[in-house]
């Protein structure tokens, strides 16, 4: 069953693309009724799920594929992935429903974003190194082409420089591949057996991580391989940065606690410094350079700079070992975790949000608006809930995220608290951006603006439904998590 995630929406996207003559209407219904099919199967596999005993995956399923390298077709769940590919799947039909008004060349559209579906799965349930490698390098081609063929402003440019970063960020990854499977023995790319048995350490290990942490870090993306980010956010299409910040970003972290820290233990004890540090410049750069934005789409993306560094910041904690208890840094690991969650639901409401100020004004630009509260109420009421979300307000889910990350960082290595500031700096910078949007007399931009229709407001309420509903009963997700992150912690301690 839970290949069906995977190859429902492959097939979907190539029945969308080989009939021609389906009408838009069809194709955008085909789109929207397989993401609400995906939903339902990851809610089936969630209420089925139990968590597995050490060392293997619920839901497991292995079939061989290139024998010679011991690579296989091997997938699974548990506490780390079951909650990344749920998002997925939500994130996925928002989007769907988000576009069901839109009529710019429908069906390939459609096919393609049920492709970039299925390699995000994909990728959150593979076991095999090959297969991570495959779904992350294909997500980059499907994103791609979304930029460049659904984009405004300078798409080409913009889809340019993310092919660009992110493949060779890739190469980087795969270079590290190669060396775990070197370095095992016998010879494999089977996850699970990596993380049993650590093939590396010392020198070798150190270069090995770096090259994963290389890879890692510019799909992430932390300072300083984030260039990237900006222009592709603002060129890119509504649905396009509502994907790329809610669910490719999170290939990145995803990568550091299934791959990094599991399977190169002493060496990420070794480098847990850098790691931080790079986490508090991140937290707090990004937040920064958000502050001064003048653009509400590109000031979102800096955001994701800021609290994907939360994510740094909790992975980096769990590696100071020495003198620090087990529970504080499994908090740690349950918080970034939960972070990857949060941002991906709250980012994703944002972006869309964001795309409904250009499909009004074409224009991101917050000295364009004003008043927005009068001439749009729905507007302006789930842009408020979903900027108090992401500045992490108790009630959400950024609270419950952020909490964790720096009770456990702080508790593990005290100078995490350097990047306490940047939680300040992301809630002036959300209500600097709504009083400009919202507040004050209608002028500019608004005094024409419409508000939300019914595929806008219901593509982003559940979204926002879905952080209230963690934020107010975190344990429908901590129960999931929490036992995986101890889990991790064990290994990263051996």
């Amino acid at each position: 069953m839970l290949s069906l995630l995977v190859v429902l929406p492959l097939v979907a996207a190539l029945v969308a693309a080989a009939v021609p003559r389906l009408p838009s209407a069809a194709v955008r219904w085909w789109w929207l009724g397989v993401t609400g099919v995906e939903v339902v199967l990851v809610a089936v596999l969630w209420a089925g799920y139990r968590t597995p005993a050490s060392g293997s995956l619920a839901y497991e399923e292995r079939v061989p594929w290139i024998p010679g390298v011991r690579s296989s077709y091997h997938v699974g769940l548990d506490g780390l992935s079951l909650p990344l590919v749920a998002l997925t799947c939500v994130v996925f039909l928002a989007c769907a429903v988000y576009a069901l008004r839109d009529d710019e060349r429908p069906r390939p559209r459609a096919a393609l974003f049920l492709f970039l579906q299925a390699t995000c799965i994909g990728l959150f349930i593979a076991a095999d190194l090959l297969v991570f490698f495959v779904w992350f390098d294909l997500s980059i081609v499907g994103m791609y082409l979304v930029i460049a063929g659904w984009g405004h402003g300078d798409a080409a440019r913009s889809a340019l420089k993310f092919f660009l970063y992110t493949f060779l960020g890739s190469l980087a990854l795969l270079l590290g591949f190669i060396g775990l499977y070197v370095g095992s023995s016998p010879h494999t790319f089977d996850m699970l057996e990596l993380a049993a048995h650590p093939p590396l350490s010392g020198t070798a290990g150190g270069l090995v991580l770096a090259a994963v942490l290389l890879g890692l870090a510019v799909k992430t993306p932390t300072f300083p391989f984030h260039t990237w980010l900006p222009p592709a956010h603002t060129d890119a299409p509504a649905i396009g940065s509502a994907v790329l910040a809610g669910v490719l970003l999170k290939m990145g972290t995803y990568g550091f606690v299934r791959i990094a820290m599991p399977m190169l233990p002493a060496s990420w004890r070794a480098w847990s410094g850098v790691i931080l540090a790079v986490g508090i410049v991140s937290v707090l750069y990004g937040a920064l350079v958000a502050l001064a934005q003048k653009d509400f789409k590109r000031m979102v993306a800096y955001t994701s700079v800021n609290h994907m560094g939360y994510v740094v910041v909790a992975v980096g904690a769990a590696g100071f070992v020495s003198g620090s208890d087990a529970h504080a840094r499994s908090v740690a690991v349950s918080g970034a975790v939960t972070q990857m969650v949060s941002h991906g639901l709250i980012t994703a409401a944002l972006f869309l949000l964001a795309g409904v100020l250009h499909r009004r004004a074409a224009t991101y630009d917050l000295g364009a608006f004003g008043g927005l509260a009068g001439p749009a109420p729905r507007f302006t009421a789930l842009l408020a809930v979903a900027s108090f979300a992401s500045l992490g307000l108790p009630g959400f889910s950024g609270f419950i995220a952020e909490f964790q990350v720096f009770t456990g960082s702080i508790a593990a290595v005290p100078v995490a608290l350097l990047a306490l500031p940047g939680i300040v700096i992301t809630a002036a910078l959300f209500l600097v951006a709504l009083q400009r949007l919202v507040a004050g007399p209608v002028r500019g931009r608004s005094e024409e603006f419409t508000d939300l229709v019914g595929t806008e407001t219901w593509s982003v309420l559940p979204l926002l439904a879905l952080s209230l509903l963690i934020g107010v009963l975190p344990r429908v997700l901590l129960d999931v998590v929490e036992p995986a992150a101890d889990a991790v912690v064990r290994l990263v301690g051996r």
